[in-house]
């Protein structure tokens, strides 16, 4: 009995971790597979622009027109090949965000396809606010300067 309980065990074990590997990479739609649908910025300095490029391949028998790619709002803006894709063929979508205000973010950006599908993908982080001024000098340091250099003499 124990081997049975043990070998069901690990089969689930097993089909667990399959099937969140599997969650995370590609994400399949009528006609085209995309890389990923989420990209987390992770912390970004406020101000500094930063990009992402979202794979798609078209994995369907028949011509993959991306008609159109809207975001969600002024301050992420999607680049994309108008060209039509060829079965087996690549594309990518470029998405900017402009970091300019502070704090967390995620972002929306519709893909319409085909005959009026569409997909969503997503981009996310946390815009920190960069100081005002500058930092302080450290007089400790300075005074650690001045100890060399009259030390080196």
């Amino acid at each position: 009995m124990k081997p049975i309980v043990g070998f069901i065990s690990v089969f689930v074990l097993f089909f667990l971790l399959s099937a969140k590997a599997v969650g995370q990479q590609n994400v399949a739609s009528n006609g085209f597979v995309l890389k990923e649908s989420l990209f987390d910025f992770g912390k970004i300095p406020q101000g500094k622009p930063v990009y992402h490029v979202f794979e798609i391949k078209n994995t369907g028998k028949s011509i993959l027109q991306l008609t159109d790619v809207q975001a969600s709002c002024g301050c992420t803006t999607p680049v994309w090949q108008r060209e039509e894709v060829q079965p087996g063929g690549n594309t990518e979508i470029k998405v900017g965000y402009n970091a300019a205000e502070a704090g967390y973010f995620e972002k929306t950006i519709t893909v319409f396809y085909g005959q009026g599908e569409t997909m969503m993908i997503t981009i996310k982080g946390d815009v920190w606010r960069t100081p005002d001024q500058p930092a302080p000098t450290n007089k400790s340091i300075s005074l650690l300067k001045k100890i060399r250099i009259n030390n080196t003499n």
